[in-house]
């Protein structure tokens, strides 16, 4: 495994599965772009403001708890969509692709926008 990567890990009767935290932020960007009304991705520079760890994949900072992972997307909304509505969508959208796709808890799904996009 590469050196310098943090791991959600649980122990099963026949061994051990373990899950890159650049698996889950490939899952939750892919997740959260297919979601209408979103507009993109904000880049590390933006995200970076907000503090804290370093991004996993553009627009999303993964952090490792024992309780479950928490997600945190840095998000563009098209213009003429609902701010809130289109943030509880990505949060329904990545919470259920994550769960469901690693069998891992998920802590919390937050959803930063930090712009509007015109596309």
């Amino acid at each position: 495994m590469a050196e310098n990567k943090e791991y959600i890990t649980r122990q099963e009767s026949m061994g051990t599965i373990q899950i890159s935290e650049d698996v889950v932020a490939s899952i939750s960007s892919s997740v959260a772009l297919e979601t209408e009304g979103v507009g993109g991705l904000l880049n590390a520079n933006m995200a970076d403001l907000v503090g804290g760890k370093k991004m996993t994949a553009k627009g999303v900072r993964v952090e490792m708890a024992e309780d479950g992972v928490v997600v945190n997307l840095f998000l563009m909304i098209r213009y003429g969509f609902a701010i809130a509505e289109v943030a509880q969508k990505v949060q329904n959208a990545v919470y259920s692709a994550l769960e469901g796709m690693t069998g891992f808890p998920v802590k919390a799904v937050n959803v930063h926008v930090g712009g509007i996009s015109f596309d």
